[in-house]
């Protein structure tokens, strides 16, 4: 059996590969939604045929194939298959079956095409059904960027079919894999693309070190959490931490968030099953979480780690109907039109629950800023809500090189001081980038566990002391910075001075003694 390491290894080779076949016509971003449309066939189709293999062979039927059946006997479980796994595949339409006859198939764009139809069309109706609608319409089979013919274009179709297909998953077995196969392709595509897609891949991806740091100070006391929250999900990923740090059976109602931009709101969804969580264990909406919000009626969430877009604009005061919102009323202010990073953290603030706690990554200036932003921040204080901020380094996020900073929020702290840490020098460099090491969270950790004053590096201070600074919460406000100037030591500056003055008047006696040996 292969190890992790080189089924990692093995997996990133295979991704660069299908980047090589389709080099040159299509880039970028949109890659990724052929890579990643083609692994998600791959896995919900092995999915349906390893569920069915084992509950034929723990029935006594150890040669039963579920990819050899024919497809008039395999309708007889589409209604089980539909409300268990979310979806129905037939045996021809598996993604093994399709490529075994994509090489001869001249409208493979097409039988593409009607499989992924029938994959969506069988969620219709059941519970399922908005788990998996739309989760194909990025998948463009027929793009010229594949090809300006459909020969063309079905010569890529195979090499990436192929591509996908021959991806080692280091057993005979896919429940026994021994990496998450499917979920670190997806994190690793991510990973790959953000870093060379500037802002637009960054707006949607948080780096998997800050989502562990997000996550462990978000369930840190709790070995198990009824549901985990993002506003502002994007791919999911840092959603999906939980099931690193918990476990996946820690979660016990499943994962739920919202994200406007329909693209990846998809790749969301698509994420959720490529990490095998079944369609009834997760609820992701699309929409503006600001001015359409989803999931009001749902119990608190105990766990909410985000990081929403910086700075971006929303309706504000152009909204009459905003400021008697029961998320946005309570400071008796809005966030200002152009920055709506303090609504994104009001409106957290209502969906957490009374023991829960929110991890979420700021821009820096709603640390400082005046106005409506300090207005937020007093009540927000004065409401005893804000239990650490974190400085974080610069140039962790893909796409900007700004420090950005976290901010955690309780609604049931013990007192009413508040935790600063200085995170500003934790990293190490990887490539381009700054990153957060094990040993980075595990110091930032350790600082937020004990709540103690160390020097340079945290400090706790009281809500007076906040008061008295106009409710600033920067963290270089109470954490003093090392002093990294070069130390000088006057007395002995002095000294070397004197020496220079005395040399000097030595050296002129003794010019001027040659000059008046040469004139004589």
């Amino acid at each position: 059996m292969m190890n992790s390491g080189a089924q990692r290894a093995e997996l990133h080779k295979t991704i660069w590969s299908i980047a090589n076949v389709l080099r040159g016509s299509v880039d970028g971003w949109d890659f990724k939604q052929y890579v990643l449309g083609f692994l998600f066939y791959r896995f919900i189709s092995e999915d349906i045929t390893s569920y069915l293999n084992e509950y034929e062979h723990q029935a006594g039927d150890v040669d039963f194939d579920y990819a050899k059946l024919d497809d008039a006997t395999a309708e007889q479980v589409r209604k089980s298959m539909v409300e268990e796994k979310g979806y129905f595949i037939l045996p021809s339409d598996l993604f093994a079956n399709v490529r075994r006859c994509a090489d001869a198939d001249e409208n493979l764009n097409e039988t593409l095409q009607r499989v992924f139809k029938n994959i969506e069309g069988s969620a219709i109706g059941s519970r399922s059904e908005s788990s998996l609608r739309g989760l194909f319409d990025d998948l463009d089979l027929n793009s010229r960027k594949l090809g300006d013919t459909v020969v063309d274009r079905n010569t890529k179709l195979v090499k990436v079919l192929n591509a996908i297909g021959d991806l080692d998953l280091g057993t005979e077995s896919f429940a026994d894999n021994t990496i998450d196969a499917f979920g670190d392709a997806y994190e690793y595509l991510m990973t790959m693309y953000a870093a060379n897609a500037g802002k637009s891949g960054g707006e949607f991806f948080t780096p998997q070190e800050v989502s562990e740091l997000l996550t462990r100070i978000a369930t840190h006391g709790k070995s198990e959490v009824n549901k985990v929250y993002d506003p502002a999900c994007g791919s999911g990923s840092l959603l999906l931490q939980s099931i690193k740090v918990l476990g996946k059976d820690k979660v016990r109602q499943g994962f739920f968030g919202q994200e406007k931009n329909l693209t990846t709101y998809n790749l969301c969804r698509i994420n959720m099953f490529l990490h095998d969580v079944n369609y009834d264990h997760f609820n992701i909406a699309y929409g503006d979480t600001l001015i359409n919000p989803q999931h009001w009626d749902d119990e608190p969430f105990e766990v909410i780690v985000s990081n929403p877009p910086y700075s971006t604009k929303w309706e504000g005061d152009d909204n009459p109907t905003l400021i008697n919102d029961p998320r946005f009323a309570p400071a008796g202010v809005l966030a200002p039109k152009s920055k709506a990073d303090l609504a994104f953290t009001m409106h957290m603030l209502s969906w957490l629950a009374a023991d829960g706690t929110a991890a979420i990554v700021e821009f820096p200036g709603v640390l400082y800023r005046g106005g409506k932003e300090q207005k937020i921040r007093k009540y927000l204080l004065e409401g005893n809500f804000i239990d650490a901020v974190i400085q974080l380094p610069p140039n962790l996020f893909f796409g900007t090189s700004i420090a950005t900073c976290i901010i955690v929020l309780k609604k049931s702290k013990n007192d009413d001081s508040v935790l600063f840490i200085d995170a500003s020098e934790r990293f190490v460099h990887v490539g381009n980038q700054n990153q957060l090491s094990p040993d980075d969270i595990a110091a930032i950790m350790d600082a937020y566990v004990k709540r103690e004053p160390v020097e340079h590096f945290s400090a706790v201070a009281s809500l007076e002391d906040i008061r008295k600074n106009d409710y600033v919460l920067s963290v270089s406000s109470y954490v003093q910075p090392k002093d990294t100037r070069e130390k000088i030591d006057i007395a002995a500056l002095n000294r070397q001075i004197s020496d220079i003055v005395a040399r000097e008047s030595e050296l002129r006696t003794q010019i001027d003694a040659i000059v008046a040996d040469l004139e004589s």
